[in-house]
């Protein structure tokens, strides 16, 4: 379906976490069989693209308080996708949690997700669900733009995405075309303005950003704040992580939204949903009503992931912008669709 999307600063993370399920995996299974055969005992393997760190708080808290195991394979989520279609029924995937909405709809196009008790669904806003029940909501970012204060200031960033497809920002901006990050605003763009002129502004963007085209956000952050390039575009929670690990006092970048409702302002929306093929369907729809709960909320609010929680009315504990406050563009996760769209004329500007 689409080519690997690495985040740079959790390839070794993952790469580590699923090393050490692949290690482990034997031994938790026997665990489980011995376990079911004494006790009635569940265990749940979960596909996560999501972030490690708060994806294991996320597990370690879901077992303390289910008593169900969980086996934990992390990847990049396209990745992930594409295993669990070749896998087909046999998948021992109970659980996808994704960064983004596309590889959950794309897997549901293609039937393999259960329907997610309405209980679940319920706690989050229904605009932040799968628009047919099939995965729920978790957490959610924005795109903002993030610029150097040294070269630039507040009155001279642009006010839309479409402005930087114009000659004056040739040299003196960064993206991760490759990102999955990147595809949402892509698929706004050609909703708006149809796909030709889409292409046109990926074409011009992608000749503005010149060697200014990294494989990764945390680059594109990193390379901002260093002064290396003056605007890069990101999603908002890469900067504040970039605060937290390097201090204040190392920072020498800001983040600033695009104009209210803005092609480029667009909130991607990251969730969770059941295998059909799952075995173990009741722990499953118990592990997704976790993650909506009050308590997996509010582990995400206090992360250090710098997710906005989305469901059973928690806020952000972090000094960040409310949730409630933001003014994205209206596209819905319904037509964001399953990325497909984004990513041919990613495709097509050799971006991917």
């Amino acid at each position: 379906m689409r080519g690997s999307r690495w985040r740079s600063g959790e390839r070794t993370a993952r790469r580590a976490v699923t090393g050490c399920v692949a290690a482990t995996l034997g031994a938790i299974l026997l665990t489980g069989c011995a376990q079911g055969s004494g006790g009635g005992a569940t265990s749940l393997t979960v596909y996560s693209g999501q972030h490690v760190q708060t994806t294991e708080a996320l597990v370690a808290a879901f077992e303390r308080e289910s008593g169900i195991s969980v086996s934990l394979r992390s990847d990049d989520e396209d990745v992930l996708a594409d295993q669990i279609v070749t896998e087909g029924s046999h998948s021992p995937a109970d659980v996808f949690f994704t960064e983004n909405s596309p590889p959950l709809q794309y897997l549901a196009s293609k039937g393999m997700l259960a329907s997610v008790d309405p209980s679940t669904l319920a706690k989050t806003p229904p605009r932040l669900n799968s628009p047919d029940g099939r995965w729920v909501g978790v957490s959610a970012r924005v795109s903002v733009m993030i610029y150097n204060t040294a070269l630039l200031k507040p009155d001279q960033l642009p006010t839309s995405a479409m402005d930087l497809a114009d000659p004056e920002w040739s040299g003196r901006i960064a993206i991760a075309g490759s990102e999955t990050d990147f595809q949402p605003i892509v698929t706004s763009v050609a909703r708006t303005y149809g796909q030709n002129e889409a292409l046109r502004w990926l074409d011009a963007v992608k000749a503005n950003a010149g060697g200014h085209d990294y494989p990764s956000n945390e680059t594109v952050t990193a390379q901002v704040n260093s002064g290396q390039v003056a605007l890069g575009i990101i999603n908002q929670y890469y900067w504040y992580r970039e605060r937290a690990q390097v201090g204040p006092g190392a920072m020498h970048s800001a983040i600033a939204y695009f104009a209210p409702h803005d092609v480029g302002y667009v909130v991607d929306v990251s969730g969770a949903g059941i295998l059909k093929s799952s075995t173990h369907q009741a722990a499953a729809q118990r592990f997704l009503a976790f993650l909506t709960s009050v308590q997996g909320q509010e582990i995400i609010a206090h992360s250090e992931s710098f997710e906005y929680p989305i469901a059973s009315g928690v806020t952000t504990a972090q000094s960040e912008t409310p949730f409630d406050k933001l003014e994205p563009n209206g596209i819905t996760v319904a037509e964001l669709g399953t990325g497909a769209e984004a990513i041919k004329l990613l495709q097509e500007a050799q971006l991917l």
